[in-house]
């Protein structure tokens, strides 16, 4: 196990960043962490840039993660195994960049999903956040993207018929219901956009992963629920500051009881998302490229989310959180700043839990012999 005395202690050896507040070195500090129990299968990645996963690789390796399922773009798929080689498996995704809606939720992407199917893919990621009621108005009809929407149906159809695992993203941090979110009449509340979810799970008996623990940490009640009234439903714990924010609100005891309640159908997952813009300052464009700069900071931005979950997941260790999370001051600016943190907070989980979350759950639904 971690020793939690000495995790944290290259504190200003490097310059800070929104992704180290604290100028920890994460070479360094890899070495303070004994191996996982079991090599990390890391079930919620975004890998695009070749040059990028470089880095990446080279941070999951440090912290023990060396299986990944990819939420990797069709075109750049080839590249990405040639790096990876066996250890990474594909999640089909649509094409978002193109400029019919309709054709990229329905009929477009379950030709993708063929395309995904042939390199190995086997499971496909259906994207549903609140923020597509926005372009759904834009073209008439806010509920373009609902989960049960008639636009999904043929790309469904064609998973399913492929025997393919679903995943959604459904809903968003109850923060942004507090602030983006706010015009209920626009974006729903946020349980009601667990009904589209339960009536597709219904409509597809298939397997489902729900991304970002379910997409409420914020109310564990519920998830319990929700695996209760569907034993076809695993849950990542993917979106590493708001796990470690919302998690954060819990007393370990409910969490382990959480996770042992569902043991085998947790899985890991950090979200972290990989491009080449992350090398290149002067050419970066969008929210994700911003966050690294140069080699260097793509480097620490990756290690960065491997070193926050260990800790959490494996240690005692308590103090606040290396990565900035904007979320805090979204809802109250007087109280903080966007680069400050909440708190991290060790859960030392059991060697049997460490196991299935790490990756004995995600290697029997997803990865197979």
């Amino acid at each position: 196990m971690v020793d939690t005395l000495t995790i944290g202690s290259t504190r200003g050896s490097n310059p800070t960043t929104e992704h180290n507040r604290f100028g920890l070195d994460y070479r360094k500090e890899a070495a303070f962490f004994a191996p996982p129990v079991v090599p990390i299968l890391d079930a919620h990645l975004h890998i695009n840039g070749a040059h990028a996963a470089v880095h990446f690789l080279e941070a999951a390796h440090l912290y023990g993660a060396t299986r990944f399922l990819s939420m990797t773009r069709l075109e750049e798929v080839n590249a990405i195994r040639d790096l990876f080689q066996d250890s990474i498996r594909f999640i089909a995704m649509a094409d978002y960049k193109t400029t019919d809606p309709r054709e990229t939720l329905g009929v477009g992407f379950a030709r993708r999903i063929r395309d995904y199917h042939a390199l190995g893919s086997r499971v496909a990621k259906f994207w549903c956040a609140p923020r597509a009621r926005d372009q759904g108005a834009d073209l008439g009809d806010p509920s373009l993207f609902d989960l049960d929407a008639p636009s999904r149906r043929p790309a469904m159809d064609e998973a399913a018929s492929l025997g393919m695992t679903f995943m959604a993203h459904v809903a968003d941090p109850d923060t942004w219901f507090a602030t983006k979110y706010a015009n209920a009449s626009r974006y729903g509340t946020k349980s009601s956009h667990y009904e589209a979810l339960e009536r597709a799970i219904d409509r597809y008996p298939v397997p489902w992963i729900i991304a970002h623990m379910g997409g409420w940490p914020e109310n564990i009640d519920f998830l319990d629920g929700l695996l209760s009234r569907h034993a076809n439903v695993h849950l990542d714990t993917s979106a590493t500051k708001w796990m470690v924010r919302e998690l954060g609100r819990y007393d370990t005891a409910r969490i382990t009881t959480f996770l042992r309640r569902w043991q085998g159908r947790i899985f890991f997952g950090s979200d972290t998302v990989t491009t080449d813009d992350h090398l290149h300052g002067a050419q970066k464009v969008g929210e994700m490229a911003v966050k690294a700069s140069n080699a260097a900071q793509a480097f620490e931005l990756y290690a960065s989310r491997y070193w926050t979950l260990r800790t959490m997941w494996e240690t005692a260790w308590v103090g606040e959180s290396p990565i900035a999370d904007p979320d805090l001051s979204m809802v109250d600016s007087v109280r903080y700043s966007t680069n400050d943190a909440p708190p991290l907070v060790g859960r030392a989980l059991p060697r049997d839990l460490l196991e299935s979350l790490y990756a004995g759950a995600a290697t029997r639904l997803i990865w197979g012999p």
